[in-house]
């Protein structure tokens, strides 16, 4: 009767490979996962900067040097977001675009203006959609 045996030996090589499997596979993942990630924010980059930021090899460090470089500092972000408000102010929509391309330019906008901090109420939102409309 050897056959109880056979079968825990059996089990224990399973279980013995599952986790040796499950191991290898969730490092694979993560290290694609990486991949990836290095990837896109190299292809974010334009050519003129990829040898420069392909030196950093790991995601992390690399979306850290790129905020460094891009991010700004105060003053240029104070300047954006004047630069910003004034083009909020001053925005109208054009008579050759559609309504929904008014609206995704006024979205980009107000996006842009949410990020450097800047809020705005959503009855300011409407009635700034409202009045840059085009008037035929």
């Amino acid at each position: 009767h050897t056959e109880p045996y056979e079968f825990n030996l059996w089990k224990i090589r399973i279980e013995q490979s599952f986790l040796m499997t499950d191991y290898s596979l969730w490092e694979r993942l993560a290290r694609k996962n990486e991949l990836k990630a290095r990837g896109t924010l190299l292809m974010a980059l334009p050519d003129k900067h990829q040898l420069k930021f392909n030196i950093h090899k790991d995601a992390k460090t690399l979306m850290e040097v790129i905020k460094k470089r891009f991010g700004g500092n105060k003053e240029t972000k104070k300047l954006q977001k004047t630069l910003l408000k004034q083009q909020y102010k001053n925005f109208i929509g054009s008579s050759s675009e559609s309504l929904d391309q008014i609206h995704d330019r006024l979205q980009k906008l107000i996006s842009q203006l949410k990020i450097l901090g800047e809020s705005l109420s959503q009855e300011d939102i409407n009635l700034k959609f409202l009045k840059s409309l085009p008037h035929e």
